[in-house]
């Protein structure tokens, strides 16, 4: 089962993105299959490791769109490291969960069905 780890602070500017990444990063480079995902409109994370921000799939998709995580995960140049991408379209994802039921659990649900899949799941 792997372990997840969530990078918040509700300060800006304060590293939350770069701890995510070199963390990720110093995880993979260890052999660990870790996966980062990226929860930022902002897709820092994700350009961060090398993804372009404007994939077909993403961490919204996830949330929203009701997508399978493993849809939305792709590789980096880094051996063993994996991204969920974040792009613009997650800054409108809070009023679009307004409506939904379980709203608060619909992350949760998806990582408990591939967080088998790696060592480590970084929550950026």
């Amino acid at each position: 089962m792997g372990r997840t780890i969530a990078i918040a602070n509700q300060k800006g500017g304060v590293g939350k993105t770069t701890t995510a990444v070199n963390i990720s990063a110093v995880l993979a480079k260890k052999g660990k299959k870790t996966l980062l995902i990226d929860i930022d409109p902002q897709g820092n994370a994700t350009s961060g490791v090398g993804v372009e921000k404007n994939q077909e799939k993403s961490i919204y998709d996830v949330i929203i769109n009701n997508v399978e995580m493993e849809e939305a995960i792709f590789k980096t140049q880094i051996k063993n490291l994996f991204v969920c991408p974040s792009n613009i379209d997650l800054a409108g994802a809070e009023v679009e969960l307004v409506p939904m039921m379980s709203r608060e659990l619909r992350l949760k649900e998806k990582i408990d069905k591939i967080k088998d899949m790696f060592h480590y799941i970084i929550i950026d």
